[in-house]
């Protein structure tokens, strides 16, 4: 299925679209803000939603004030600008030897030579600066926020890499983003994993583990589905992807990932006794907006993969969050 009315090139995260909001900017600015993806506005989004299931799982389960809530909500999305921008900085430094050999990507701002490697690592670093201070800003501080960061630095740093050394980079990058459950959840002062020098030792929130699992399993499938818009290059550059090496499969293998994605979301919702709102819209509501995206869209077609990949998160990451929302406001006093 293709849309009716496809995008350009440059506007599936091409590097050299100039629309929406970008307008606005002087000319100068514009090299940066197609640097992190500032619009459409999917990247910084798809980092906040995982982000924005831990707050209100832990506001369930902690019976947090709305006020408390929206005020965290707000804290992390600002962290989450900054932590995007550095990600895809460092993202393209990497990759713009092999992003200046794909028809797409060739045309971002560092291989057409709009920003230098240098230019880049010095934005890059303010970035950082701006990320860390927002995790300071955190209930536990920052010692303790940064020790719960680590798995996630760790893996958005290998992960431009992870595209030459696997051939699952797309479970790389569901574990970078998925973690934001984690973050989320400690931004209420909720810690999933905890250590306690009693006989207790490590204590894990199984329910978390199996939101984030889930989450990075919906990671999985519509990054598999945006890889598909460079397959034929990609194939020819030597890039590593789930789409490179299922191909033709594609489909056939995101079914029964859909499927434990689902499984996942039920067991979530089940060891931290959520409602039947939850099961709707969150579980029922993403299974079926993710069922969509894999049944029409066309994976030998870029534009139907960028619109599935551009229109489709918004439903699925919506449909949790309603799911979560509705759940937290039948159980707390606002």
């Amino acid at each position: 299925m293709s849309p009716m009315t496809p995008p350009t090139v440059e506007a599936q995260y091409g590097g050299n679209d100039k629309s929406g909001v970008l307008q606005v900017f002087p000319s100068a600015w514009l090299p940066y803000l197609q640097l992190i993806r500032l619009w459409p506005p999917a990247a910084l989004l798809l980092i906040f939603f995982p982000h924005a299931f831990g707050i209100l799982h832990a506001a369930i389960k902690s019976q947090a004030p709305a006020e408390y809530v929206l005020r965290t909500s707000i804290t992390i999305f600002g962290g989450c600008f900054f932590f995007s921008n550095a990600a895809h900085t460092w993202n393209d430094l990497i990759d713009a030897p092999l992003d200046a050999q794909v028809e797409r990507t060739r045309k971002r701002p560092i291989p057409r030579g709009s920003i230098t490697p240098k230019a880049a690592i010095l934005f890059g670093a303010t970035q950082v600066l701006g990320a860390v201070i927002f995790l300071a800003c955190m209930p536990l501080g920052l010692w303790t926020s940064g020790l719960y960061a680590l798995p996630n630095i760790i893996s958005t740093t290998y992960y431009p890499f992870a595209k030459r050394h696997t051939r699952f980079p797309q479970l790389v990058l569901g574990f970078c983003l998925a973690w934001g459950v984690v973050m989320g959840e400690l931004a209420m002062g909720v810690q999933p994993l905890a250590y306690s020098p009693d006989a207790a030792g490590i204590t894990v929130d199984t329910s978390v583990i199996f939101l984030v699992t889930g989450t990075a399993l919906w990671v999985l499938i519509y990054d598999t589905i945006y890889a598909h818009q460079d397959l034929q290059a990609d194939l020819k550059v030597g890039i590593k992807s789930l789409a490179v090496l299922l191909q033709d499969r594609t489909k056939a293998v995101l079914w029964p990932v859909l499927l434990l994605m689902t499984g996942l979301l039920v067991e979530a919702g089940r060891a931290s006794g959520l409602g039947t709102s939850y099961h709707l819209f969150a579980v029922g509501g993403a299974s079926l907006s993710l069922g969509l995206m894999v049944w029409c869209v066309d994976l030998q077609d870029s534009r139907s993969c960028w619109w599935w990949f551009s229109n489709g998160f918004w439903w699925t990451g919506g449909t949790i969050m309603i799911g979560l929302l509705v759940e937290y406001s039948m159980q707390v006093r606002f």
